[in-house]
């Protein structure tokens, strides 16, 4: 059981990780030139600063799952040979990571979403005009790497859902007795062999 958690869990991490980083590099290296008005004009993310500060904030949490995936082998690994791997403060600290970086990630993204419509349809009030009428490869790329963003902030979503449950499975009934049980085991050996 404990086995399965552990697959799932790396197999979500993966996806994200994937998932973040495709979303990355889709919006990062999105670029379209075009002739506007006798002047050759280039469209890149560092146009609109949410998409840049968006690459930036997928990059990174993808990053991060690459790390958390690592975690989740060796992890993985030390179970099968000391199965009392788990530990309260850094399930602590794996929860409150992960439900940071998944919601950096939505909130970048929702960010980014808002900035990409204004540029689809413009602010007439504050004259600002459409953009992705002249830069449409630029505009719908960047809606490619929005959408892999939301996927990959939906399986953060996710993996934080399963650290709160691996975090909060070390404060049952069930887990305390075991612990208290192989704590009173070591003592009665710690003890019989001064005896």
């Amino acid at each position: 059981m404990v086995e399965r958690e552990v697959k799932a869990e790396g197999v979500l991490r993966m996806s994200s990780m994937v998932l973040a980083a495709i979303s990355a590099a889709i919006v990062g290296l999105d670029e379209e030139t075009k002739t506007v008005f006798f002047t050759r004009k280039k469209a890149t993310s560092r146009m609109l600063e949410v998409l840049w500060v968006f690459t930036i904030i997928a990059a990174a949490s993808s990053g991060y799952h690459f790390l958390q995936l690592c975690r989740c082998i060796a992890i993985a690994w030390l179970r099968k040979n000391h199965p009392q791997v788990a530990n309260k403060f850094f399930g602590w600290i794996w929860l409150l990571l992960d439900q940071g970086v998944a919601y950096a990630m939505f909130a970048v993204t929702i960010a980014a979403t808002e900035g990409s419509t204004v540029a689809l349809r413009g602010v007439n009030a504050l004259q600002w005009s459409k953009l992705c009428n002249i830069y449409g490869k630029f505009c719908k790329q960047a809606a490619g790497g929005l959408i892999c963003a939301f996927a990959a902030s939906m399986a953060m979503a996710v993996v934080s859902v399963f650290s709160a449950r691996n975090l909060f499975k070390l404060y049952s009934v069930h887990r305390r007795r075991e612990i208290s049980g192989l704590k009173k085991w070591r003592w009665n050996l710690f003890y019989s062999g001064f005896s």
